[in-house]
């Protein structure tokens, strides 16, 4: 496995695979670990947690560098991710106790409560474009909890996720509470099989999230997925055009547009689809795209050439069915992966800008006359993780927001971020389950009845 950075395709360092043998060994050890970490108090767990929130902001400057040289996001990016990893730890330790209280129900005995117990140790399979927050967002709550956890990051982002185990170390955690298993995408199904393992998560494309589910179903063990997505935004006639076209942009162009709640394919009513589509167009052409670490560049290269060449073909591919490229849709002619900001339109089904997820900083524009007809092509997809809806009309948007859209989370006059406080997943083959607030932490915990009679 190596890192290479995708800015000047220089090879950062490489790593070893671990052999069976020794991913074994470190499960065992981890699971071992649960054995007295689930009898930590949940004051000693918001203890350590708060250490780790310090190591990360401490280090958050070496931390962001690792990011960039990996896999390219823009240092600026980096900084707020890792800004977003300790608030996630700071929010779980504040408030995990008060998720996993002890709830009384009322039945016939006399006493009957729910409890929430920790499972066991948990596998994270976990992708490249937030190396730090995908990784922080499943850890924060396993470990308040009372769970133990091993990672297997993606492969390019290696040195990100021994840095992620020593960070852990670092803040004092009990030995092998979490541990790193540098380990190839063939080795995740003998890994989920392995008994210590009680379950699995996964980040990354729907053709893994579909592997992992049914690695995890053959063997009766759940599973929480976060796939794909080709997120539409709605721009309705009564939107503030100006606003929707910055906010809109932003979303885009996110982490060079490897993002699978950015917002992807535009909706646009066609009264007001010609001043939507300037607007847009000029924010995107006045994007820079360069060195990573410089403060003036608004995107970075994109994590490898090769994802950079597969975005290409699908341009090039909807290009040949009818499409029309309003800027960029070109390889530039300078080292590294970088694609420019690139915008579609006269999009059809059939064409992968219609039909499959751009991850990249590419966005497709579609023209509709009725809300109807905006409904309808936005749910048209096989995914459903994030949209949005700008409107005037508050009601009008909450309604469509809350009735209309086929997604597990959208936005109303702005573009879709996740929080810690707020639930995050997806439907159709954008996955199932969630992550983040009160329903994340619940996802691996025994809920158990008890009942006293």
């Amino acid at each position: 496995m190596r890192s290479v950075n995708p800015f000047n395709n220089q090879v950062i360092q490489s790593y070893a695979a671990y052999s069976d043998d020794e991913a074994k060994r470190i499960i065992k050890a981890v699971d071992l670990a649960f054995v007295s970490w689930k009898e930590t108090s949940f004051e000693e767990r918001k203890a350590y947690l708060l250490k780790l929130e310090k190591q990360l902001l401490d280090q958050q400057d070496k931390l962001a560098d690792l990011i960039v040289g990996e896999m390219g996001k823009v240092k600026k990016e980096a900084l707020g991710e890792l800004k977003k990893c300790a608030w996630v730890c700071r929010y779980y330790a504040e408030n995990g106790e008060q998720f996993l209280a002890r709830e009384t129900i009322q039945a016939d005995a006399s006493d009957s409560f729910v409890s929430f117990q920790p499972l066991g140790t948990i596998l994270a399979v976990m992708p490249w474009n937030f190396p730090f927050w995908q990784v922080f967002r499943f850890l924060a709550p396993t470990l308040m909890a009372g769970n133990t956890a091993v990672l297997k990051h993606a492969s390019n982002v290696q040195g990100c996720s021994l840095a992620i185990e020593k960070l852990v170390k670092d803040a004092g955690f009990p030995k092998d509470v979490f541990r790193s298993l540098l380990i190839g995408g063939k080795s995740v199904r003998q890994v989920i099989e392995n008994p210590r393992i009680r379950a699995v998560t996964l980040t990354g494309s729907t053709p893994a999230g579909k592997a992992v589910a049914a690695a995890a179903g053959a063997v009766l063990k759940k599973s929480v997925l976060e796939l794909g997505g080709s997120d539409p935004y709605l721009i309705l006639e009564d939107a503030d055009i100006e606003e929707a076209a910055e906010r809109c942009v932003v979303s885009r162009l996110l982490n060079a547009g490897q993002s699978c709640i950015g917002a992807k394919r535009f909706i646009v009513m066609e009264s007001v689809y010609d001043a939507f589509r300037d607007a847009f167009v000029r924010r995107m052409e006045q994007a820079t795209f360069g060195d990573p670490m410089k403060d003036s560049t608004s995107i970075g290269p994109m994590a490898r050439t090769d994802l950079r060449n597969e975005l290409h073909g699908q341009v090039s591919a909807s290009v040949a069915k009818g499409a029309k490229i309003l800027c960029g849709g070109y390889i530039p002619e300078q080292e590294g992966a970088f694609y420019p900001p690139t915008v579609l339109e006269n999009i059809q089904p059939g064409m992968p800008a219609y039909e499959e997820e751009l991850f990249g900083p590419v966005a497709s524009l579609l023209k509709v006359k009725t809300e109807e007809e905006a409904v309808r092509i936005a749910n048209d997809t096989v995914f459903g993780l994030g949209a949005g809806v700008f409107t005037a009309d508050l009601d009008r948007g909450k309604r469509l927001a809350e009735k209309g859209l086929e997604a597990g989370c959208v936005f109303v006059n702005d573009f879709v971020k996740s929080d810690p406080r707020l639930p995050f997943g997806g439907i159709k083959e954008s996955g199932y389950g969630r992550e983040l607030s009160v329903y994340g932490i619940r996802e691996f915990v025994n809920i158990k009845t008890v009942v006293v009679k």
